[in-house]
C-alpha cells in the first residue's frame, strides 16, 4: 500500500464529517502554512476542532513547527490527522525530510507532558534552550526556552497515518 496524499487524507477526513484545510503562502522564498481540522456546526458555521502552523525553507532539515493545537471537545484522533497532514504536505511540497519544535518550558508537569506527546510522535530532544546567550537565536525564533526537539517527517508520517487509520477502519466498518 502506498502512503495517502493530502488530497486522499482530504477525502478521508470528509467521509468521517471533518473538515481537513491547509493554507501555504511563500513570501521570500519560505513556505507559512496553517493547517486546520473542523468540522460543520450548521450549513454556515464550522467549529475548529485542531491546528498546526509553523514554516518551512528549502533545506531537508527545513520544516519549523510553531503551534499545535487541538480543542479540548475533539476527538484524539483529530491529532492524529493533524500530524498526518502536516507531514504528507512537507513530504510532498517541500524538500523537507526532518521537522523541528520547540517543546516550550511553561511550568515542569506541563513541559513533562509535552516532550512526553513529541516523542510519542517520533521526536528526540537534541539540546535544552534556556538563558545561554548561545539560546538567544533560538529563542527569538521559538519564542521561549524549552526543549529543541527533531524528527523524521517520514517516521512522524507513519507513526501518526497508522493510528488515523484504525479510526477510519473502525468508522468504516472494517
Amino acid at each position: 500500500m502506498t502512503n495517502p496524499n493530502l488530497t486522499q487524507l482530504e477525502k478521508e477526513a470528509s467521509n468521517m464529517g471533518l473538515l481537513l484545510r491547509i493554507q501555504v503562502r511563500r513570501p521570500l522564498n519560505i513556505w507559512s502554512f496553517k493547517l486546520v481540522v473542523g468540522q460543520k456546526t450548521s450549513n454556515t458555521k464550522i467549529q475548529l476542532l485542531g491546528e498546526m502552523k509553523g514554516w518551512a525553507y528549502q533545506n531537508t532539515k527545513g520544516l519549523q513547527l510553531d503551534t499545535m493545537k487541538v480543542a479540548s471537545n475533539a476527538n484524539f484522533k483529530v491529532g492524529d490527522l493533524i500530524w498526518t497532514a502536516t507531514m504528507a504536505w512537507a513530504l510532498e511540497e517541500t524538500p523537507c525530510r526532518s521537522a523541528r519544535l520547540l517543546a516550550i518550558y511553561d511550568d515542569n508537569n506541563q513541559h513533562e507532558i509535552l516532550q512526553r506527546y513529541f516523542r510519542m510522535r517520533g521526536f528526540n530532544t537534541v539540546r535544552k534552550v534556556g538563558s545561554s546567550p548561545l539560546d538567544l537565536p533560538l529563542r527569538l525564533v521559538w519564542g521561549g526556552a524549552g526543549a529543541f526537539m527533531v524528527a523524521n517527517c517520514e517516521k512522524v508520517f507513519e507513526r501518526s497515518y497508522r493510528s488515523w487509520s484504525e479510526s477510519v477502519k473502525l468508522f468504516k466498518g472494517d
